[in-house]
């Protein structure tokens, strides 16, 4: 039994959308919310769906101390791709939160992502690469960070997301019983995975 509930990762996303007053915010928070699900369960095909993201998305990463710049879909296709196949794409978040704009949703939390220990071996990471971890930040302060750039359409341009102090990653050993693939998350999402609401702009 898993100590951590993959569909407790968007409560704070769900708060802010009962909270919010401006139209376009608000479906700019449903898009949030519908993206973030639609990944961690392994549905990533659906969140290139037209309406929800522009031709040529571009990703900016800044973690394991070095940038990494993916540009156009086929590339973050691959990406997703390989985190549902190796069950990265499940992640759970604490104390998240969110700013709303216009054109930009901003976020920082606590983050847990699954990730086999051969990856982060892969990386220098002192692990058994036969286990699965979650890779999570220490410290209070020291979390990460997204911004979610959008479109005047609602649609999502790309992400920039950076971990500020690569030292206060923790790595939490999962037991087998623990570890979640995108086969089990999905029905789990399934009834939190709602349609776009019509676009009221």
């Amino acid at each position: 039994m898993s100590r951590f509930d993959v569909t407790k990762t968007n409560i704070a996303v769900e708060q802010l959308i009962e909270q919010t007053v401006n139209p376009r915010h608000q479906y700019l928070l449903h898009a949030y919310n519908r993206h973030r699900n639609l990944e961690i369960a392994g549905r990533w095909e659906e969140i290139f769906a037209p309406d929800m993201m522009v031709d040529k998305p571009v990703y900016n990463f800044n973690t394991f101390g070095r940038m990494v710049k993916l540009e156009g879909a086929d590339a973050i296709k691959s990406i997703y791709s390989e985190w549902a196949g190796t069950g990265q794409c499940i992640f759970y978040v604490e104390d998240e939160k969110i700013a709303v704009g216009d054109n930009l949703i901003c976020t920082d939390f606590v983050l847990y992502q699954q990730t086999p220990g051969a990856a982060l071996a892969a990386e220098g990471v002192d692990v058994d690469p036969q286990a699965t971890y979650l890779m999570k930040n220490r410290q209070y302060m020291n979390r990460q960070y997204m911004n979610w750039p959008y479109d005047d359409e609602g649609r999502l341009i790309g992400e920039d997301v950076w971990e500020v102090d690569e030292s206060t990653r923790e790595y939490i050993r999962l037991d087998p019983s623990e570890v979640l693939t995108c086969a089990e998350a999905a029905p789990l999402l399934e009834p939190l995975i709602k349609p776009l609401p019509a676009r009221p702009f």
